[in-house]
């Protein structure tokens, strides 16, 4: 086994000009680099316009097929030190065989955000029910990716919100999980200095993937209820929606009429946060850390959420910009914030103390590192503090393990 080579199986090829997913994985992947690992990147899925060039990187590639045994013959021969699972649903399918293959191997599962949460929040909605932890316990989702996270050596967790969730209401072993949200690399004075000012900035910006459902909702809330009520107070401002994949449902509601512009995707979206004076994000349901707000305070521009968007991101700093939970707060927050300039700045300089210090990349690669170093020096001890780990490992991924072979057999019979 070599403890610096490290397998990373994609739920999809990183996008990091489309997705905070994209971006957190080319995070991660920049991380293992600067700590001298070799990479390989594997996934099921299709390259798309928007994957990134791993290879530029020195990141080997590798297209991998489900429910065959090739992988179990490739993943022998690399003899891997960590095997990184991109969310849940990637360590369900390869799982027992990296199990089989690579047994030594430190199993490291990346939620990205707790699927289960968002879904369940999702359904909540849709039903008009109030989201509880009863309800986020019962669904079958949970259950799977809690199994995962238990089978896991480690769990990479994007939101101190989800931390404790895991830790409080499921009782799971702080030794099974790892805090690390985005790691971002300080914003210094000159910096600042580059940026547009307030009065050099226009127009309030949404920025969402059109593929991801939270943003899709967010959206049309925001265009049919929320702008009206800012646009009757600012009748010169813009709403401009940025973004990769969105459905018609979203493109047919530009209207610059009524100041709506549906812009889709920029290669550069730095470029057009950095000139805009607000971000706005009204989330209703969703998990995890956003990107959009990450990407807002990195370019100085103070943005609008809810608890929902905001959640997990701030720790007890200050937020940049402000919260609000209905249409018509949503709306007056903006409109305030958009028009005063002593409110704004210090809204960008909150934003500016929150990624020095809460996303520190040096803090939080330093515990990374020695968390990983850790485990691996006592994988054994580990493994056998995490019973539930180890029923979870031979029950369920047995099952796994024979529906996979069957798939196999009866494919190679066609």
């Amino acid at each position: 086994m070599n403890g610096k080579t490290i397998l990373i199986i994609g739920f999809t090829w990183p996008e990091p000009t489309t997705t905070a997913a994209g971006h957190r994985m080319l995070q991660l992947i920049r991380f293992f680099l600067r700590h001298d690992y070799h990479i390989t990147f594997g996934s099921t899925a299709k390259q798309t316009d928007y994957s990134m060039d791993l290879e530029s990187l020195g990141v080997h590639t590798i297209p991998l097929v489900l429910n065959d045994s090739s992988f179990d013959v490739f993943v022998k021969e690399l003899n891997p030190g960590i095997v990184l699972y991109d969310r849940f649903l990637t360590e369900e399918q390869f799982g027992w065989r990296v199990a089989d293959f690579a047994p030594n191997a430190l199993r490291l599962l990346d939620t990205e955000d707790l699927h289960s949460l968002r879904h369940v929040r999702e359904k909540c909605l849709k039903a008009t029910k109030e989201f509880s932890f009863s309800l986020w316990k019962q669904d079958d989702v949970t259950k799977r990716e809690i199994a995962s996270i238990y089978r896991c050596d480690l769990s990479l967790i994007i939101s101190d919100y989800e931390i404790k969730l895991l830790e409080e209401v499921l009782n799971i072993d702080s030794d099974l999980l790892c805090y690390v949200p985005f790691m971002l690399k300080p914003i210094d004075v000159q910096e600042v200095r580059r940026w547009p000012n307030f009065d050099s900035r226009n127009d309030i910006i949404c920025i969402g993937n059109g593929k991801h459902t939270p943003n899709v909702d967010a959206l049309k809330w925001t265009i049919r209820e929320i702008w009206p009520l800012i646009r009757e107070e600012l009748p010169k401002v813009n709403l401009k929606i940025y973004g990769a994949y969105f459905p018609q449902k979203i493109r047919q509601l530009h209207n610059p009429n009524k100041g709506v512009w549906v812009e889709g995707w920029v290669e550069d979206m730095d470029v057009v946060v950095r000139n805009a004076r607000l971000v706005l994000a009204p989330l209703r349901f969703g998990a995890g850390a956003k990107g959009k707000l990450i990407t807002a305070m990195r370019n100085g521009t103070p943005s609008i959420s809810t608890p929902i968007g905001a959640e997990g991101m701030q720790g007890d700093h200050m937020w940049p910009g402000k919260i609000a939970k209905d249409t018509n707060d949503l709306a007056e927050a903006a409109i305030s914030l958009y028009q005063h300039k002593a409110e704004w700045v210090l809204a960008q300089e909150n934003g500016i103390e929150l990624v020095n210090t809460f996303y520190s990349q040096e803090k939080h690669a330093r515990c990374l590192v020695e968390r990983l170093l850790e485990i691996q020096k006592n994988l054994e001890k580990h493994r056998n503090n995490n019973f539930t780990g180890s029923l979870l490992m031979h029950h369920t991924l047995n099952s796994t393990r024979y529906m996979a072979k069957w798939i196999e057999a009866k494919r190679d019979k066609v």
